[in-house]
């Protein structure tokens, strides 16, 4: 099975182009992303046929399960479609791409070094507690933030306000007022992800305003643990932070592994840019 390597910020994949939809590709999943017995990745693209879009996609994580949403893998897909040449036209300045939560939009253009620029819509934010998906019943210290629901929850000895956003998939953001590089994520992150009031779990981002153009964050990522970046954490530290007046509607989003540039008029759809690069390619030879 061949296979290309690919990152956008640090978040890195293996991206297998297929028409096998059959396939056990969770399992497949599990065994390449492994950093010691496989290639190594957060996760697992898929490139498909698509009958509605110029390209499908779907994305596995580590630990098998399959996410609903990817802005780094998203941007990922595009750059590999864009350098095979599977896109309609090598010069396209917008491609369409079929993923499970319906149809994304990719807009391409041009950096300084003439390397692409590819920035992604992941549709529009939700905030109702039935989309994040959040299980809140009658939970005391709920609140409701310019419609964004705000959670007060006590892990270990620590008080937390999580912040509520879906971008297709469920985010919790917390910020935080010291350097994000002091808080315990391998402590909270996994007691976040699998909180009770989150029946399919969550990613967790902690955040840290710098001004309102620039905010630094890490993320535990769902069914993967920290990763170096996260296009639709990142979309969803500028949403939060943007509802609740600390930003504005662009932000540079300061992850370990890069920049992410995220773009939301405050109504409609969120945008986000950043790097995309290619690392290599190769043949995978384990029976999954």
């Amino acid at each position: 099975m061949n296979f290309a390597k690919l990152q956008g910020a640090g978040n890195d994949f293996v991206l297998v182009e297929t028409s096998d939809v059959g396939r056990d590709w969770a399992k497949v999943a599990v065994a390449i992303c492994h950093r010691r017995f496989g290639v190594g990745a957060d996760g697992l693209l898929l490139a498909l046929p698509s009958e509605a879009a110029d390209i499908g996609m779907r994305i596995f994580n580590a630990d098998g399960s399959e996410a609903e949403a990817c802005g780094n893998g998203l941007r990922c897909l595009v750059r590999y479609a864009l350098d095979r040449g599977l896109l309609p036209g090598r010069g396209a300045q917008e491609v369409s791409i079929e993923t499970v939560i319906g149809i994304r939009s990719a807009r391409i253009g041009e950096r300084a070094d003439g390397s692409p620029q590819i920035q992604v819509s992941l549709g529009a934010p939700r905030f109702r507690a039935e989309d994040i998906p959040a299980s809140l019943g009658s939970s005391t210290g709920l609140v409701d933030i310019k419609s964004m629901l705000v959670y007060s929850a006590t892990i270990g000895d620590r008080e937390l306000e999580l912040n509520l956003v879906s971008m297709g998939n469920p985010h919790a953001v917390h910020f935080v007022e010291r350097p994000v590089a002091d808080f315990p994520l391998g402590q909270i992150g996994p007691a976040v992800e699998h909180h009770r009031i989150f029946p399919q779990r969550a990613n967790f981002e902690v955040a840290r305003v710098a001004g309102r153009g620039e905010i630094e964050a890490r993320v535990w990522e769902r069914g993967v643990g920290e990763t170096l970046a996260c296009g639709s954490g990142a979309a969803a530290v500028a949403v939060a932070a943007q509802l609740r007046g600390l930003a504005g509607h662009s932000v540079a989003i300061r992850l370990p592994g890069g920049v992410l540039d995220v773009t939301w008029d405050g109504s409609g759809e969120v945008f986000l840019g950043g790097p995309a690069e290619m690392v290599f390619t190769g043949e995978w030879l384990v029976e999954v």
